[in-house]
Order: structure tokens, then C-alpha cells, then sequence
């Protein structure tokens, strides 16, 4: 079974191959994820200079009182959460189409949870 160091090596290489075919602009930004054991990370870049617009994780407050509120959480109906906050905040600053970067992770579970809750919210990948 591989370590996971050698599974954090291949999943960087992959991001490489990713990142050179994707690439975000003021017109379509990046949508880019980030998942570790526990949080979801999500946020849409602008490439071109170099800034974050927008951005949303599991550790915010908003996704912290939905965790309290009772109903029992999983961590993959909170990444879909995210995206559809990630959602919200970027049609605020008049973002709605973007590029979807799944930053070397294999399309499914959580990362694919924030795609679809971003689609839900309104976003156009």
C-alpha cells in the first residue's frame, strides 16, 4: 500500500498536467479545491493577477453554524455547502461562469459535492 507521501507526490504531478491546460481569467476564472482529512477548501483565482476573488471553507462560521445547528453533518453535504456559499459569494461580485480545477484530486465525493453545490448556487462550468 502506497504511503502517503508518495500518494501526496502523485498527486502534485497530476496538478501539474492539470494546471498546464487550465488556466484562469478576469472573464472566467479558476474554481480551485482543496480537501484535507477533515475541511474543505474552495476558491476562485484570477490568474492573470494572481488574486484570490473570492473564497470559502468549512472553518468559516457560516459553515460552522450549520454543523451546530442539530441535523447531523458529513463532511460531504458540507462541501456541497461550500459550494453553494462559494456560489453566492462570487454572483455577488459578478462572477458566474469559471473554470473548474480539481487541483489533482479524483472527480468524486467531497470534491464533486463543491462542483455541484457551485453549480446549484448558480455557477456556469
Amino acid at each position: 500500500m502506497p504511503s502517503a507521501k508518495i500518494k501526496t507526490q502523485a498527486r502534485i504531478k497530476k496538478k501539474g498536467r492539470i494546471r498546464k491546460k487550465i488556466h484562469g481569467t478576469g472573464e472566467r476564472p479558476r474554481l480551485s479545491v482543496f480537501r484535507s482529512a477533515k475541511h474543505v477548501y474552495a476558491q476562485i483565482i484570477d490568474d492573470v493577477q494572481g488574486h484570490t476573488i473570492v473564497s470559502a471553507s468549512s472553518l468559516e462560521n457560516s459553515a460552522k453554524t450549520l454543523a451546530q445547528s442539530g441535523t447531523p453533518v458529513n463532511k460531504t453535504a458540507m462541501a456541497t455547502y461550500i459550494g453553494k456559499i462559494l456560489a453566492e459569494k462570487a454572483i455577488e461580485k459578478g462572477i458566474r461562469k469559471v473554470v473548474f480545477d480539481r487541483n489533482g484530486f479524483l472527480y468524486h465525493g467531497r470534491i464533486k459535492a463543491v462542483s455541484q453545490g457551485a453549480r446549484e448556487g448558480g455557477l456556469d462550468f
